[in-house]
């Protein structure tokens, strides 16, 4: 008789508990898909198990990180909603000191809001990404597997428009293009320090070949490199349709700048005719030996966008002390005779983002 009481007792306490239970699974929801890949995966007889002993925080939110990315879709909120809350309140509760770039890398759709670039290059994100078709009338996107062909609509206007003009016009059969920004923008999980906020786009040097480039063939061909060193370009390699290329790209009125390996800014110094001031927007910088990168002001209701500074040298062209700074040896790592131990990574938490990349990354 007592048992029966004991079991009353706890159906009882189990129905009251429902709305609550429910109202939670509600509210964090969209961390619970973040985390789905992890718990989908496991049968239904292990997650039976593992309702008998709740895990502590520390152990559920590293499980989260390690989890696996699903490689095209978002696996279903799993049937053991007692565990998935638990999950979730564990991934709120630990969120900041998450890498950034885990939370936004796991995304592999934008957010269903308006078009908005947040925060700066560098430091930020981006609602409402449009994705860069894959293939077009005048590019192919390359290494579809990182999923980095979305930007903010203006960027990917600019790169289809740069594409179809240089066809037309000057001597290119299309454009092969690299990345982008993630679906959310942020922090990426390699590469890039910038391409946050959905307003940079690299475009490969190679010429786009005369057929439709395989899934395959996107990931294994290789950049050509277009200089020697890092103070001569290659003439067998580089051509006048670079030039040609690069100018029309600094000359759209929305780009801020276009980074190019020194050697290739010297290249398009001494090519230049007529009027040189698009050269201002062309910047030597580190690694852009087999690409360059376009880099757009913020767009139109992108209110707090934080825009690259206005690109002025003293010369107007940039091609005097600014690029003997970069052809000489002081901007380049030089060999440390005794080889020291590299400092720990730090990694962007969700706190140093804008304060609206939160609801970016956790929105549905």
């Amino acid at each position: 008789m007592m048992r029966i009481s004991f079991l009353l007792l706890a159906l009882c306490l189990t129905q009251m508990e429902r709305p609550v239970l429910a109202q939670s699974i509600s509210e964090s929801q969209t961390l619970a898909k973040m985390s789905a890949s992890a718990v989908a995966g496991q049968t239904a007889r292990k997650s039976r198990k593992k309702l008998t002993k709740k895990p502590s925080r520390k152990k559920a939110v590293e499980q989260v990180v390690a989890a696996p990315v699903a490689p095209a879709q978002e696996a279903a909120v799993p049937e053991a909603p007692v565990q998935t809350v638990s999950l979730a309140k564990a991934i709120t509760t630990g969120m900041d000191k998450v890498p950034a770039k885990n939370l936004f890398g796991a995304h592999r759709l934008p957010t269903d809001q308006a078009p908005r670039a947040i925060g700066s290059y560098a430091n930020g994100c981006m609602s409402g990404a449009r994705a860069l078709p894959i293939d077009g009338p005048a590019w192919q996107v390359m290494r579809l597997s990182r999923n980095r062909n979305w930007g903010h609509p203006a960027v990917v206007s600019l790169v289809e428009r740069l594409a179809v003009e240089a066809k037309e016009r000057d001597g290119w059969n299309g454009l092969l293009v690299g990345d982008l920004s993630q679906p959310r923008g942020g922090p990426m999980l390699s590469g890039h320090a910038s391409h946050q906020i959905g307003l940079d786009a690299d475009i490969w040097l190679n010429p786009m070949p005369n057929r439709t480039l395989t899934a395959k063939e996107r990931e294994e061909i290789q950049g050509r490199i277009v200089v020697k060193d890092r103070k001569n370009i290659d003439p067998n390699i580089w051509t006048e349709a670079h030039a040609r290329l690069i100018k029309r790209a600094a000359s759209y009125p929305e780009v801020a700048r276009i980074f190019v390996h020194p050697p290739i800014k010297a290249s398009l110094c001494k090519w230049a005719k007529g009027d040189r001031s698009w050269l201002a927007k062309v910047r030597p910088y580190f690694g852009h030996n087999y690409h360059f990168h376009i880099r757009i002001n913020c767009p139109k209701g992108s209110t707090n966008c934080k825009n690259q500074a206005r690109a002025s040298p003293p010369d107007g062209t940039g091609c005097g002390n600014e690029l003997s700074y970069w052809l000489g040896e002081k901007p380049w790592p030089r060999p440390d005779p005794k080889p020291r131990k590299p400092p720990p990574e730090r990694h962007l938490t969700l706190k140093s983002l804008p304060g609206e990349c939160r609801a970016v990354v956790t929105a549905q």
